[in-house]
Order: C-alpha cells, then structure tokens, then sequence
C-alpha cells in the first residue's frame, strides 16, 4: 500500500472536473500539497514527448486524467483528434514514467472501450468481445490501448501500472459547453434554460430507449485514490455505481428537477450510442473496498442546483 503522505504525485488534468476532486481527495488522504504537481495543457502539452519526461520527472506516482474528451455529438465531428491526442499523449505518458523509474502509474480510462453489445452488467473480462459502439471507437480504443502498453510494460519491465475504467461521470462543476458535454450536463442546461426562459418545448436526442450508468464525481474520486493505493494488478478494473437509468428516464427526471413543464420531442434522426450501459463493480470492492455512496437522485438534484446558481 502507498503512503501518500511520503510520495511526489503527478496528477494530469488536476484542474478539471474529476481532476480537481481527485487532488481534494489526495489531500484529504494525507499527500502533501507541496508534493502534488498538477501542469495544466498551456505548461505542458503532454502529446508531446519532452513534455511527459518534464512531467513525470522525479515523481513516484502518476495519476493520468488528462483527456480530449466530449459527449456523442463531439465523438462524431472530432473522431481524428479524440484517436490521436488520447492514444499519443498516454503512450509517450507512461513510456517516460517507465524510463524515469515512477513506482506507480494510475491511468483512467473510459467504459467507451466496452464492446457495444457487451452482456449487462459489464465485466472486465468482457473488454474485448466485439468492437465499441461506433460514435465513440475511436476514443475508445484509443483508451484501451493504454490498458495494452501498460499490460506489456508490466510483463517486461516490471512497471506497476493500473488500469481503471469509470462509468459516465456527472455533479456539480461538469462541463455544460454544448458543444462538447455529456449526456447529463447536456440536459440540465437544454431544461433548465427552457424553464427559465419559458420555452414551450425541448428537442432532444435519440429514441430514450437507451440505459446510461453514473457516477457521481467526488465517488469517483474516491475510488480512484483508494485504488492508487492499494490496488497493484495489472487486470482493469470497473469504476461505477452499479445500476442502470433509461434516456426516457433520465430525461423526465431532470425536466422535473428543473421545472420545465413543456413538451419534450425526440429526434430519432439522432443517434442512442451503445445500446446499454451497467457495469459489475464487485471487482472494484474486493481488490480496493470501493463502493459508491451518493444516491443519483441527491446527486443529480445538487447537480441541477449548481447549474442554477453558476455564473458561466
């Protein structure tokens, strides 16, 4: 087990949304803040690789968070740069942690690498039955192939890297651009500014027949610094809440929170993406003891709260 009150920790993406809660729990878990080194992407682009030596360079251990990332309508138009910037930035990552001697690496990495019609709920051993759901392969596999070099590295050089895979993340704080957010940001702001501007109906996407799985952001910090500490296998392991919501569901579920009373239509022109989505957690409980605690309802309620009275 690490004692992170003795560590030099690197946590890539410290100032994002899961990153931020991630550095509060390592404080919280005894690091010292002197010892956290959080570059943002104008300090140091990590695609390049004389950055990722600067970065990891004498750290014992490296959280990488750091990602291009976005919802389904952004996986659709940046599938090039999602590939690219993923695959890049975490190879040359873990590459210079290896040659720089770090003792653990923790990488995130994304339930978009699931196959998409993987069996409900979603078992680890199940990553590489069939090819991901279209809209998000690319980043994806992009991901997955981290789990591949961090596999290998192990089995040649001995290198403790872990792999972690999070359900759909959501709480206060989330990225609510349009452009680029996920499916439950996405929401709160299409209702809540419905609501608040009167509208008398909201258009959104797909047939609602798809399930989504969420966690909320500080349980999934939680799970990622207990990991850091105590989990050292080289088998991924499944980050989540372990039940399942349907879109239709979802969807009158925030409409409610947000008080919009209006028509919603559905644009079946719009993609589902994968058609399910539960992950097994028993495996992230027996190796690290990690179990999620935040009611969804609670947490999307202090979600839809936070979007109110956020001044962006």
């Amino acid at each position: 087990m690490i004692d992170l009150r003795k560590v030099k920790i690197l946590l890539t993406g410290g100032h994002g949304f899961l990153g931020a809660k991630v550095y509060e729990e390592l404080l919280k878990a005894g690091a010292a803040e002197k010892n956290i080194f959080r570059p943002r992407f104008k300090e140091l682009d990590l695609r390049l690789p004389q950055n990722a030596k600067k970065a990891v360079k004498g750290r014992d251990l490296v959280i990488h968070l750091a990602a291009n990332v976005g919802g389904i309508g952004y996986n659709r138009e940046h599938p090039g740069a999602l590939f690219y910037d993923n695959a890049i930035m975490g190879i040359h990552m873990i590459e210079a942690a290896r040659r720089e001697g770090v003792k653990k690496f923790v990488q995130v990495g994304t339930i978009c690498a699931y196959p998409k019609f993987t069996p409900v709920p979603f078992k680890e051993k199940d990553l590489w039955q069939g090819y991901p759901e279209e809209t998000n392969a690319p980043y994806g596999l992009a991901k997955k192939m981290l789990l591949v070099q961090l596999q290998a590295y192990r089995q040649e050089f001995g290198f403790n890297g872990i792999y972690l895979l999070p359900v759909n993340l959501y709480g206060p704080g989330d990225n609510f651009n349009p452009e680029s957010s996920h499916v439950i940001p996405a929401l709160i702001k299409k209702f809540t500014d419905a609501a608040k501007n009167r509208r008398a109906e909201v258009t959104v996407w797909g047939t609602g027949k798809a399930s989504r799985e969420f966690l909320y952001v500080d349980d999934a910090a939680k799970g990622i610094v207990l990991a850091a500490r105590k989990y050292d296998k080289g088998e991924p392991v499944n980050l989540g809440a372990g039940f399942e919501i349907k879109i239709s569901d979802l969807v009158k579920l925030i409409a409610k929170l947000a008080n919009f009373k209006g028509k919603i239509i559905w644009d079946k022109t719009k993609p589902d993406g994968q058609p399910r989505r539960k992950l097994d957690v028993s495996r992230a409980k027996k190796e690290f003891g990690f179990a999620a605690r935040t009611n969804f309802s609670e947490g999307l309620k202090r979600t839809v709260e936070w979007y109110k009275n956020w001044k962006g």
